[in-house]
């Protein structure tokens, strides 16, 4: 389907200096390996979201663009490595991600553990969001991660449940609904962050019935974005989704008792992160 003009950018920013900075510290973003449509606007900022164990992934989901297949060995400099760029880009506010690793006993926890702790120690002033996989639902494992001390705990659900099969097939919405609920009981004091797409076949209903599933876990904030295909090998966008449509959501999902909504055909999980944050 053809582009609408909503969906365009005009952005030229020049982001090569924080390619360059990302390339010389040896750290991968989820911006560029997700194909990301704001990453020439956060880059020019300067910021990014770091993602971490490796540029491999475990899971075949039917939108991501990220590669799949035998993950890397867990780099072990690669906390500090995160915390030095962030340090230099002068960060206030750090988003930390990564890969699925199913191949590992706890997910890769200790060490998303780890680099919250490396950022923590050089940018003591810094808010921090981890946006992790779901562990398979492993309470130690997201222990581990909510120990580390981040600010905000991110898991998105992404669609409907009854588009998990195509779009999620390795995942579960069940399982993703238990860990934010799980989250917030381990550190009832971290706020609770989700994010979906549109645009894949689901119904209004089925999108309102989304949000009220995220708010019975009471989870704070959401994030609302329209379904970009990515690559030919990607799902195909079922619908392109009027922006009219993404303001209702947000004035619903208010409404219904969350703290914050970022609701926009271009939103992203860790787009305008920072303002979330601060907004609490």
């Amino acid at each position: 389907m053809r582009l609408p003009e909503w969906l365009k950018s005009n952005n030229r920013a020049d982001v090569h200096g924080t390619k360059h900075l990302l390339r010389r510290h040896g750290i991968a973003t989820v911006c560029e390996e997700a194909r990301c449509p704001n990453r020439g606007v956060c880059f020019a900022r300067p910021t990014a979201t770091f993602m971490i164990l490796g540029g491999r992934c475990t899971r075949h989901c039917g939108f991501c663009s990220v590669n799949v297949g035998s993950p890397e060995p867990v780099d072990a400099g690669e906390p500090q490595r995160v915390a030095a760029a962030a340090a230099e880009m002068a960060l206030t506010y750090v988003v930390i991600t990564s890969v699925t690793r199913d191949d590992l006993p706890d997910g890769g926890a200790g060490h998303f553990a780890g680099t919250v702790r490396e950022v923590r120690n050089r940018l003591p002033a810094a808010g921090i969001e981890v946006l992790t996989p779901d562990f398979k639902g492993d309470v130690t494992a997201l222990k581990k991660v909510l120990d580390s001390g981040p600010d905000i705990y991110n898991h998105n659900i992404e669609t409907i449940e009854r588009l998990y099969a195509t779009v999620r097939p390795e995942a579960h919405y069940r399982r993703s609904l238990s860990v934010l609920e799980l989250a917030k009981k381990i550190m009832p004091g971290i706020p609770t962050k989700s994010g979906l797409m549109l645009g894949l076949g689901e119904t209004a209903s089925e999108v309102r019935h989304l949000l009220q599933d995220l708010r019975s876990v009471d989870c704070n904030f959401v994030t609302i974005g329209q379904y970009l295909r990515p690559a030919r090998k990607n799902l195909p966008v079922v619908e392109y989704v009027r922006p009219e449509i993404f303001e209702e959501l947000r004035i619903t999902a208010l409404g219904m008792g969350f703290n914050y909504v970022a609701s926009a055909p271009l939103v992203r999980s860790s787009m305008n992160a920072e303002e979330m944050y601060n907004h609490v």
